[in-house]
């Protein structure tokens, strides 16, 4: 069973990089407020990391804090969907989920 070194070392060579992303939620709130840090692929394209990131953070079969790679912000039991009108943060970066896409902010 190969340790977490192991692991990364190998991501590294196979160009799975990742890196982590905020989910901030603000399209339903009175103030933005961070729900989840989400790790996402560092190779891929800006619309790639935030199509991720709001995949990650929809509950379908489970409660979406449970998926894998996802870090859960929030203080309460339970948390909304990622929706239009949200927010994904990368590096410096803020791009607003759009009913189509996602548009830097």
């Amino acid at each position: 069973m190969p340790n977490n070194k192991t692991e990364a070392l190998m991501n590294t060579f196979l160009g799975k990089e990742k890196e982590m992303v905020s989910v901030i939620q603000s399209a339903f709130e009175d103030s933005p407020r961070l729900v989840a840090m989400v790790e996402v692929d560092k190779s891929a394209s800006v619309e790639s990391k935030c199509e991720d990131a709001f995949v990650k953070t929809n509950t379908i079969n489970i409660p979406w804090w449970r998926n894998e790679g996802v870090t859960p912000m929030f203080p309460e039991k339970a948390c909304r969907s990622t929706s239009v009108g949200d927010m994904v943060l990368i590096g410096t970066e803020k791009f607003k989920c759009d009913s189509f896409g996602w548009s830097k902010i």
